[in-house]
């Protein structure tokens, strides 16, 4: 069986910025374990697998040792693909579907540059900051709050910028499921900045993180007393993402830039 597969940074305009991501275009689904397979074997944060079904897209993304319920750089690195390579198929110009299996549907635009997704917004619940989670993390947050993901507030932006992770500590207060965002106010026209961790879904460190963005933007968006955000992910790689609070919704856009084209041969 032979496979398509695109390997698209996401959350930049260059190749070598932001998140890379693979996509890879099926005709139907195989075995679970082969979907999980090919994730491992790309080694990136995630992998996308994807579905044309007419007036949708089926959308599934694997870390290289789970699947998970809702990625942001994927799905983007997804539309990018059916935008600008797929598009003769169905006719698709402008807007996607992407037909989820725990996240509902995902609506997603393209304006200029930029690709916009309509995500769900998932903010956090606080929790108290015990000397478990100090140990951990290493350092005493601000606060600390409970989504899908861990959310440690940091008071400013060089503590996320340069904070020194001990991965094996980490995994300790996130299940096998759950990742930790440390994140803190920005500068020079950033309204915030983060870093995004989960060991134990094989991902150290995940260069930009969309889906984290459902839990950190309800934050930063009742804290700063606005609706529009920009927000920069501090990684080595760094990403930058456009975002906006629509109460029960999130947008996350950002643009993209492909780097490999290619075949799986499985």
């Amino acid at each position: 069986m032979k496979i398509p597969i695109y390997q698209v940074d996401a959350f930049t305009s260059e190749i070598f910025g932001g998140n890379p991501a693979a996509v890879c275009p099926l005709e139907e689904w195989p075995e679970d374990e082969v979907l999980q397979n090919i994730a491992m074997e790309n080694n990136l944060s995630e992998t996308a697998f994807m579905i044309h079904r007419g007036e949708f897209w089926d959308i599934r993304w694997f870390t290289p040792t789970y699947e998970i319920d809702l990625a942001g750089h994927p799905t983007l690195a997804s539309a990018w693909v059916i935008f600008n390579l797929l598009t003769s198929r169905g006719g698709i110009q402008d807007e996607i579907v992407f037909r989820t299996r725990k996240a509902g549907d995902l609506r997603i635009t393209r304006y200029g540059s930029r690709i916009v997704m309509d995500f769900p917004s998932r903010p956090g619940n606080p929790e108290p900051v015990t000397p478990e989670v100090i140990q951990a993390i290493g350092l005493k947050p601000e606060a600390l709050f409970k989504s899908r993901d861990w959310m440690a507030i940091f008071p400013d932006e060089e503590s996320v910028r340069f904070y020194k992770p001990d991965f094996k500590a980490l995994s300790r207060i996130a299940d096998s499921r759950n990742g930790i965002i440390i994140t803190a106010p920005g500068s020079g026209g950033i309204d915030f900045v983060s870093r995004f961790f989960a060991p134990d879904l094989g991902i150290n460190e995940d260069p930009v993180t969309g889906s984290a963005h459902c839990t950190l933007v309800p934050y930063w968006s009742d804290r700063l007393n606005k609706s529009e955000l920009l927000a920069h992910q501090v990684s080595p790689r760094c990403g930058e993402l456009y975002l906006e609070d629509r109460g029960e919704r999130i947008i996350i856009a950002g643009e993209a830039a492909l780097f490999l084209e290619g075949e799986i041969n499985v």
